[in-house]
């Protein structure tokens, strides 16, 4: 256990911090979760919606810093290629 008073904040700021991202992360991936179930359900008009929520999802989480915006371009365009490929 730290000692030194500015270590004790560290500590407390850091674990805000990773329950804060913690929480983007799992909006993405249940975000991504409601892409995938309306592609295997084939319904066209809720994944396209679900597309777009999801899009703004990944890109709200990569200016917060959570995702790299390699990762995060990568994640929108496999969705939008599942999404494609439906038609």
């Amino acid at each position: 256990m730290a000692n030194i008073k500015s270590a004790k904040k560290r500590i407390l700021v850091n674990k805000t911090k990773a329950d804060k991202n913690k929480a983007i992360k799992s909006g993405v991936k249940t975000a991504v979760k409601k892409v995938n179930a309306a592609v295997a359900a084939n319904d066209k008009e809720a994944a396209k919606s679900a597309l777009l929520a999801a899009t703004a999802t990944i890109d709200k989480a990569t200016s917060k810093g959570v995702f790299h915006k390699n990762t995060a371009s990568r994640k929108v365009s496999r969705l939008a290629q599942a999404v494609n490929k439906m038609a």
